[in-house]
């Protein structure tokens, strides 16, 4: 998505000879590798636990800190490895993607400090992070990259400057 940020800002009228069936496909392949790369451990990480805290975790979906949380073992490793998955992720980022790195990572950095830290807290604190998680990125992602586009950039100042009478 970056690289066709990229090139349809700065190369509009170089985007289809560019960006090619063949490069869009070996883009998406990349991008599957490495994410089943990154994620395929840790449903082995979490089955060599003991679970003495329950078979129920605070959240809607799956979460893998959250059934960490479960776990009555040594779980550094499991933190350690979800910390470094984040850095890799961020490393190589140019400034205009930073922002949207954060608004993605520090939702989830914060629900994984919420399970290490906060163990008295209600579960729907737990719930009400993770539904934050997956809306406000969808949510704030066309506007951090609306920002950098100079045309949406004016035609929403605009909006809200005064026009005089």
């Amino acid at each position: 998505m970056a690289f066709d940020h990229y090139v349809a800002i700065c190369k509009p009228l170089h985007y289809t000879t560019v960006l090619t069936k063949p490069l869009i496909i070996k883009i998406g392949l990349v991008a599957v590798t490495r994410a089943v790369t990154l994620m395929t451990p840790l449903p082995f990480l979490l089955r060599c636990f003991h679970y003495c805290r329950g078979v129920m975790i605070a959240h809607c979906y799956c979460e893998h800190m959250a059934v960490v949380r479960l776990a009555c073992g040594d779980t550094r490793f499991n933190n350690i490895y979800g910390i470094a998955v984040a850095h890799y992720k961020a490393f190589g980022t140019c400034v205009s993607h930073i922002g949207a790195i954060l608004s993605t990572y520090t939702p989830v950095v914060i629900s994984s400090v919420m399970h290490r830290v906060a163990h008295q807290a209600a579960p729907h604190v737990h719930i009400l992070l993770a539904i934050f998680y997956l809306l406000f990125l969808p949510i704030i992602n066309p506007i951090i990259y609306g920002v950098k586009t100079r045309q949406i950039r004016d035609h929403v100042l605009s909006l809200f400057r005064r026009k005089d009478v």
